[in-house]
């Protein structure tokens, strides 16, 4: 367990090494092999960079992460996972017997390896790796990774990307988003992608993914499949399964150790949520290699998960997010030209190559595109009584029973601000089941 302290007051005048939308990271004097972390209290939707901010939830979201990397690290969560997975995917042997094995049997003995060092205490800089300090704040301690990226190579109008240079590499992140999916809302992208493919297109599709159902909006998978995107291109692009096995650098038994490690770090946090009367419907994972072993790394909270509660309004069901995806909803529904604005600038960014912010900005400049929006501030207290409503829960001042009920509350209010601003139907075709 690491114990030690760090002295905050010198990372609130440095300037960080990385300064993104949602985290900054910073250089670790103290502990030169380790990094500090600050969660943001900064939001960002569409890769458009911080365009919102909702109070508290930087110390919110820090909590959040604290809590499942304790988990993460736990052998004890471990070994009631290793467990119940025959409960929970019992039917389908082949996947189990994918779960099973040695990697699985470390955690359950020692629990999974992690780049979480612990959350720091904001008065005293006291780093606790398996409780809550008593003063909270929005820095974590983490262990430290190179991040390398990809070299782009052009040719005529093509953009290609050489990812050689990870095949002899070590302790670096793997420069691969992994995405996890327990089911398919209507707006995600695997789903989009399924519904424009032909009947046989669709099912050579399902069978990568290692479903055998049709994919149907908000209908659970009897399994959860993985997908992968690029990490550090200009934009996300999708990945087959050959594609990941190049850019992951490692080999092929490399790479099913990630898509085994994302599925059983995604079971962790499903449960997890699970015990709140939520639903996971899809997270992102990064990893890092660390000599014959698979790292967790990165942030995890309600910037990189999907999850949901159901209520019933006015007859109908409906799915409330509980994470960044109700502010992607607000930006569609609330002023759709402007996330309109956003696409073109991304199909603009992929001829050229460069970043799509810079197309994003041109058009602004030049009258062709609307500006950033300002989100309503009713809209912003809704997400911050989320936050309050799981930290209360995290922190044991209520019960799940309690949050549960609490955060259904904040989900019907949700609702009606679409309806008192006659969005209601928009709303429910992103969010309704039977949409």
């Amino acid at each position: 367990m690491f114990k030690s302290k760090v002295d905050l007051s010198r990372y609130a005048k440095e300037k960080p090494v990385y300064n993104g939308s949602v985290q900054q990271l910073y250089h670790c004097s103290e502990y030169p092999e380790y990094m500090v972390c600050r969660t943001t209290s900064g939001g960002s939707v569409f890769d458009v960079g911080t365009i919102f901010s909702i109070p508290g939830s930087d110390t919110s979201r820090t909590a959040i992460r604290h809590s499942i990397y304790t988990l993460l690290g736990s052998k004890e969560e471990w070994a009631g996972i290793k467990k119940d997975l025959p409960g929970m995917f019992g039917e389908n042997e082949e996947f189990l017997n994918f779960l099973h094995g040695r990697l699985l049997d470390r955690y359950a003995e020692s629990g999974a390896d992690t780049h979480h060092a612990g959350m720091i205490d904001g008065e005293t800089g006291e780093v606790l790796g398996d409780s809550f300090p008593a003063s909270p704040s929005p820095y974590v301690l983490v262990k430290k990774y190179n991040v390398m990226k990809p070299r782009r190579i052009r040719h005529f109008t093509n953009n290609l990307w050489d990812y050689s240079q990870f095949s002899n590499a070590d302790r670096y992140v793997v420069p691969l988003e992994n995405i996890v999916r327990f089911g398919v809302v209507p707006g995600s992208s695997v789903y989009r992608k399924y519904a424009g493919m032909s009947e046989k297109d669709r099912k050579c599709y399902l069978d990568e993914l290692g479903l055998t159902g049709e994919m149907v909006p908000w209908l659970p998978f009897s399994v959860p499949t993985v997908d992968f995107t690029t990490k550090y291109e200009p934009e996300d692009r999708n990945l087959s399964l050959q594609e990941a096995l190049y850019i992951c650098g490692g080999g092929g038994e490399t790479l099913l150790d990630i898509i085994r490690m994302s599925i059983l770090g995604s079971v962790l946090v499903h449960r997890y949520f699970g015990r709140l009367g939520l639903f996971l419907w899809d997270l992102k994972w990064e990893i890092a290699r660390d000599g014959d072993r698979l790292v967790f790394v990165d942030t995890i909270d309600t910037d990189s998960i999907r999850v949901t509660t159901e209520v019933i309004y006015r007859g109908r069901t409906f799915y409330v997010s509980i994470n960044k995806q109700s502010m992607r909803d607000y930006y569609k529904i609330m002023h759709p030209k402007w996330f309109e604005a956003t696409r073109e600038a991304k199909k603009e960014a992929a001829v050229s190559g460069t970043s799509f912010l810079i197309h994003l900005k041109d058009g602004q400049d030049k009258g062709r595109y609307p500006v950033t929006p300002e989100v309503d501030g009713r809209f912003i207290s809704l997400q911050e009584d989320k936050f309050n409503a799981l930290v209360s829960y995290i922190y044991g001042h209520h019960s799940a029973g309690a949050t549960m009920e609490k955060l259904k509350s904040i989900a019907l209010k949700e609702i009606q601000y679409y309806e008192e601003n006659g969005a209601l139907e928009e709303y429910f075709r992103l969010n309704g089941a039977g949409a």
